[in-house]
């Protein structure tokens, strides 16, 4: 039997509770399977750890983790402590290092959740964004100098290498190539960003001639957000760039009901080091400690690393509970306009894997 170990770190917030609903619901999932087992590392990371050590991990953090099979993670960000100290000291601190430079954000509209768009229903809606995960505007270059006087000066660079676009723009064809539609959407803003995204623009022009078997066209970034909003049929896979990624994925996930229920992998394909699973929520400290978190973004981020996992049914068996549990509108938390907890979402979640015959 396949044993697989995972790094579990709630991180912050909501985290704290989404996490280990999904950890629940995993366990019961192997258990149902009974194909693999599942062995779980639990990591008490994040703004806590920070406000106590004065660091987000310890600095044999990535030691720890590099040679679990992945990662489940849940949000970072605490009201107390800097974002950027947060961000760079956590999540960032796994994921460039890590190498999982395909951020991989399916969105879709499931049953029983009720699309913001005036006549979508679902179908219309089905995409995957594929974000460049390790460089671009989230490269860390930069700087500040004169701090507090009147001619401080700040910059942030954005890098961009071939090999970084190319290996992205790779992994986004081959994507497109394995859906029902052969199609992908480049996301570009070139024509202000003269040298980076005119090369970004290049390259993709290049890797599709790899690929001649999937459709594919260019799409301006502000462009892009009217095209999703008003056109969302025309869409299928997406790739951008960390920033333009990280804020249409967003919009994507609003677009389809929720934030709540998104689901992200960070992948690094190669497998040289363990990849990284999460849902896009954040952790919402508005909501922390009600119990009416959404899990739904949990669980779904747990069938992408079940795949990652190679465990292709029981990922499908647990897409299928998930999809059991929206349908019911009496098991829609808040955020979905419903009065649902986090438990009684968990609960059901478990009782429709245990209930499938399939």
């Amino acid at each position: 039997m396949k044993r697989y170990r995972i790094a579990v770190i709630p991180g912050d917030g909501i985290g704290k509770e989404v996490i280990p609903a999904g950890v629940e619901v995993l366990a019961a999932l192997a258990q149902r399977d009974g194909g693999f087992e599942l062995a779980f590392d639990h990591f008490d990371w994040g703004s806590d750890y920070y406000k106590a050590n004065g660091v987000m991990m310890p600095a044999d953090g990535r030691e720890q983790i590099r040679r679990h099979d992945a990662i489940f993670f849940g949000a970072v960000g605490a009201p107390d402590v800097p974002d950027h100290v947060s961000l760079w000291g956590l999540r960032l601190a796994i994921c460039q290092p890590f190498d999982q430079y395909a951020n991989v954000r399916p969105t879709r509209i499931l049953p029983g959740i009720v699309s913001p768009l005036r006549d979508v229903t679902g179908p219309e809606l089905d995409w995957v964004i594929v974000r460049e995960n390790s460089e671009g505007e989230y490269a860390g270059v930069g700087g500040r100098v004169h701090r507090g006087l009147p001619e401080e000066v700040a910059t942030d660079v954005s890098v961009m290498t071939r090999a970084g676009v190319t290996r992205i723009f790779r992994f986004a064809f081959a994507l497109a190539r394995s859906r029902p539609r052969k199609l992908l959407t480049i996301v570009t803003k070139s024509n202000a960003q003269r040298h980076a995204m005119v090369m970004w623009d290049e390259i993709g022009a290049e890797v599709a001639r790899e690929f001649p078997e999937v459709k594919w066209d260019k799409m301006l970034v502000d462009a892009m957000t009217m095209r999703m909003t008003m056109r969302p049929a025309t869409l299928d896979t997406i790739v951008a760039t960390n920033l333009h990624a990280d804020i249409l994925s967003d919009l994507a996930a609003s677009l389809a009901g929720s934030l709540g229920i998104a689901a992200t992998a960070n992948l690094n394909p190669e497998r040289t080091f363990p990849s990284m699973f999460e849902p896009i929520h954040g952790s919402a400290f508005d909501i922390t400690g009600k119990g009416v978190a959404n899990p739904i973004g949990t669980f779904w981020s747990a069938t992408l690393m079940l795949e990652h996992l190679g465990e292709r049914p029981a990922a499908d068996r647990l897409m299928r509970a998930i999809e059991k549990v929206t349908a019911d509108a009496s098991l829609h938390t808040p955020d979905l306009g419903g009065s649902a907890t986090t438990r009684q979402v968990t609960d059901a979640t478990i009782a429709a894997l245990r209930g499938d015959n399939a």
